[in-house]
């Protein structure tokens, strides 16, 4: 789903003071209408999640599970695949919804995969509580790192 972006709420970048505005509301209202989309039959943990983009896009995923755990994706996973669908960007603020409308905080996979999208000073609204990436994810895997060997 692509629609754009209408911001409303100052937020502080991480990494500089540049003012970056996110409407949590509407993040966190496309994030349960993704989790509504999941395809969730064996836990019946329905997940969504919705961000925007650098370029004022916006993306949402679900998890979809396979019957082989390993195999199943994370909302993350899925909002990741749509951000490259719409031409990419780099995800600037992300909101993650149970089912039941409950914030979800992501899973360490998901951290990094939002890292390599975002930067450290993405915000992640995973407890109800929005933080950057850099808080959430201390000693990231990155292209210094990479490069290291």
């Amino acid at each position: 789903m692509v629609e754009q972006f209408q911001p409303d709420q100052p937020e502080r970048s991480a990494s500089n003071d540049e003012e970056i505005s996110v409407d949590w509301d509407l993040l966190r209202r496309e994030a349960a209408k993704a989790a509504a989309k999941a395809y969730a039959p064996y836990s019946n943990f329905h997940v969504g999640a919705a961000a925007i983009t650098s370029n004022d896009q916006l993306v949402t995923g679900s998890n979809v599970e396979n019957i082989s755990y390993g195999l199943s994706l994370c909302a993350e996973c899925s909002l990741i695949s749509d951000l490259h669908r719409v031409g990419g960007g780099r995800i600037v603020a992300v909101a993650i919804l149970s089912g039941s409308g409950q914030p979800c905080t992501p899973c360490g996979r998901c951290r990094q995969i939002l890292f390599e999208h975002g930067g450290p000073s993405c915000l992640v609204d995973g407890d109800g509580t929005p933080r950057t990436l850099a808080e959430l994810l201390p000693g990231e895997f990155d292209q210094d790192r990479f490069a290291q060997g």
